[in-house]
């Protein structure tokens, strides 16, 4: 068994266990509030300033508020910037000098995007289709994912949710010229929008979501998927998407690829420096292989993963670790390369400052930041 935390190349991890989680806490909301962290996202500005989001969720909440953050000390220390009603499963992303907030209204919301240009202090309200409501009707689904600049456009994965229970997924990219107006609704365009087929891989298929939309070795954009399915060799699903942004297209005798983590929320992106594909992903190492869970019930386990074609993926380094799979949680990352590091932004369960533990792994009570240097330089494990 591994040491409760790993806390290679990671600055700000403690060498021992305490009550503190690892990483720098930006915000902390107790078990007792049932009101838990989701969603988190992380920008940097033109200035330096490092600037994080997340939104609430669980039956303290009414699924539709998020706070935003910032750090103009590469991350040791936060405050808070603001305090948004109306938007929820949002990335935050810096777009030609200004920041945007790019999700839903609210769990199942309309697909909405707002705009500060004070750093994230005060925002714009999508309260029409010019003003950054862009689907006003129907129900959508996304998270914090990537958003690609790519051949003069900008690109985000989505999903449309038909309900009436989760996982009723169906999957679409929405993308719009880079020097459009984003808070319109006429800048962007949506491809045809895939329905789940519960009869792939062998009738264990659940569901999509979560996409990451990025660029394949051969220049085209494909939308890489979170796939729920209960077998411990982890899958993702590889949506190809046309150049006009108009049509998605899933071959699902191909376009399954084995992905360490890919039932549980992982993050993308192409690093021109080393040439290859980084992710940071929920995988299972084999001690936690034995216990019986499900795939995406095991998140004691972050790792740094890398890929040089999007369907062969290595474990480069394991970063975080608790032995306690049931209430210990380190997920839905979203990070940035940073000069040689990589900064994270992290949802964690972990035990309160007076030993209460988080209500299960995935209802996290912190939000937690890291740095880990010199990744490039990191050997695989």
């Amino acid at each position: 068994m591994r040491n409760a935390f790993l806390a290679l190349c990671m600055t700000s991890f403690a060498t021992t266990v305490t009550a503190a989680p690892p990483g720098v806490v930006v915000d902390y909301s107790p078990t007792k509030s049932k009101q838990y962290i989701g969603s988190p996202s992380l920008a940097v500005l033109p200035n330096g300033d490092y600037v994080a989001s997340h939104d609430f969720f669980g039956p303290g909440t009414k699924y539709d508020t998020m706070l935003v953050f910032s750090s103009s000390d590469r991350g040791k220390t936060w405050a808070k910037r603001a305090k948004i009603v109306g938007q929820w499963w949002s990335t935050l992303f810096v777009h030609r000098d200004a920041l945007y907030l790019f999700g839903t209204t609210k769990e199942y919301g309309h697909a909405a995007i707002r705009k500060s240009t004070d750093g994230g202090k005060t925002w714009t309200t999508p309260n029409d289709a010019t003003n950054g409501l862009l689907l006003g009707e129907g129900k959508y689904h996304c998270a914090p994912v990537p958003m690609l600049i790519h051949d003069g456009r900008i690109w985000r994965a989505m999903e449309e949710y038909t309900g009436p229970v989760w996982g009723t997924f169906r999957s679409f990219v929405m993308s719009a010229p880079i020097d459009a107006d984003l808070l319109n609704a006429k800048s962007w365009t949506s491809t045809n929008r895939l329905d789940r087929n519960t009869m792939w891989l062998n009738g264990t298929f659940a569901s999509w979501l979560e996409g990451n939309v990025v660029v394949d070795p051969n220049g085209k954009v494909v939308n890489l998927l979170r796939v729920q399915q209960p077998n411990l060799t982890e899958k993702a699903a590889l949506v190809r998407i046309s150049a006009d942004g108009m049509t998605s297209t899933f071959d699902p005798a191909n376009d399954f690829v084995d992905l360490p983590g890919g039932a549980k929320k992982f993050q993308i992106r192409h690093d021109a420096k080393s040439g290859k594909y980084w992710a940071l992903a929920n995988t299972i190492p084999e001690e936690f292989r034995k216990l019986g869970l499900k795939p995406d019930k095991i998140r004691n386990t972050l790792s740094i993963i890398t890929s040089s074609d999007l369907r062969t993926w290595a474990i480069r380094r394991d970063i975080l670790q608790d032995p306690d799979t049931k209430t210990h949680g380190f997920q839905y990352p979203d990070w940035q390369f940073d000069g040689e590091d990589m900064i994270a932004l992290v949802r964690t369960a972990h035990e309160e400052p007076d030993g209460t533990p988080a209500h299960n792994a995935h209802d996290a009570n912190y939000l937690t930041f890291h740095r880990i240097a010199n990744v490039r330089a990191m050997k695989s494990r």
